[in-house]
């Protein structure tokens, strides 16, 4: 039987692995990792719906008039059909046209997937699709640290894997600057280990990486290692870290251990409300031991000077970055 039309009001903003196959799906946002899953999961219903599927790929920059009712016209054989659109965010008046013209008729044995990077280009066609109701995926790029910790536990729960909160921290910390390497990263893992992935494990894998990350230097700063935290600083610097993200770590850590420090001893406060994961929650609870709001004043003091130096106000920016770190490992546990 045909797929049914979809023309009730679809959620807007449905992530990569909610999307279900429609007669149109949009796949709209810059980040290319989570498109393509989005697209390859709809490819891979239609090959379940129909195994003879016949799948074309249009560009929508290089789109002429006529293509799109050409490709999906009825076929000789009877197989379902597959339209996917790329680049639409570079489509021309042509699909554009076409575009809004598909929609007004929209056929029951072919599936369009319209995939646009980002931008206003198209946008009366992007709108026609979501006021027709048909799905929309958001693929947006994950800027926050939860997020990519989010979309990492969720790739381990797909393989039926458990992962630690450590480990998925480890990992976003070594790996997480961008969403392909943090996506094959956790592909990497679940194909190459059995059993829970821990801490050490990621270790394994990307240790040199993690130690070199401004956060692993935070860490031991905040833990009032000075030693370490240098050392892990310099062989930052020297694998290509700058100072200015060692720096920006630091106050990262800093103003989690002030949000976490500032509603201790008070009840119903959410992870919502202080805008951290409730993981970031227990471990800035455990790091604030030996900390005292005098302390964490004066490290937070040190991190912003050194903030405005590595930034161009001082002459040695390393020197500036190093130098916070040591007062930040000092100020663990003091009093003025």
């Amino acid at each position: 039987m045909p797929p049914t039309r979809r023309k009730t009001a679809a959620a807007p903003g449905l992530s990569w692995d909610q999307v279900e196959l429609a007669p149109v799906v949009l796949v709209r946002g810059t980040e290319g990792l989570l498109a393509d899953r989005a697209v390859d999961r709809l490819l891979d219903q239609a090959r379940q719906a129909d195994p003879e599927v016949e799948v074309t790929r249009l560009e929508a920059a290089a789109y002429e008039h006529g293509h799109l009712e050409m490709v999906a016209s009825p076929s000789l054989f009877g197989e379902r059909r597959m339209v996917v659109v790329e680049g639409a965010e570079s489509m021309t008046d042509a699909l554009l046209d076409d575009g809004l013209v598909y929609l007004r008729a929209v056929p029951d044995d072919v599936w369009l997937v319209l995939r646009h990077n980002g931008g206003t280009r198209g946008k009366k066609l992007l709108d026609a699709i979501g006021a027709a109701g048909y799905p929309v995926v958001a693929c947006e790029p994950l800027k926050r640290d939860s997020d990519k910790a989010d979309f990492v536990r969720a790739d381990f729960r797909r393989a039926r894997r458990r992962v630690d909160a450590e480990a998925v921290q480890a990992l976003v910390e070594a790996v997480g600057a961008d969403l392909r390497e943090l996506g094959a990263a956790t592909s990497q893992l679940i194909a190459d280990t059995t059993g829970t992935i821990t801490a050490d494990t990621v270790l394994r894998y990307y240790g040199g990486r993690v130690e070199a990350t401004g956060f692993k230097v935070a860490d031991a700063a905040v833990a009032g290692h000075a030693g370490e935290a240098v050392a892990m600083l310099r062989h930052a610097v020297a694998t290509g870290t700058g100072p200015v993200p060692i720096v920006a770590a630091l106050a990262v850590k800093l103003r989690t251990l002030a949000k976490v420090a500032a509603v201790r001893g008070r009840s119903g406060v959410s992870a919502g409300e202080l805008g951290l994961a409730p993981w970031q929650i227990d471990r800035a609870r455990r790091e604030l031991d030996g900390w005292t709001p005098e302390g964490l004043a004066q490290a937070i003091t040190a991190v912003a000077a050194a903030d405005a130096e590595v930034k161009g106000l001082g002459r040695d920016p390393v020197f500036a970055a190093e130098r916070a770190v040591l007062k930040v490992a000092a100020a663990h546990g003091r009093r003025r």
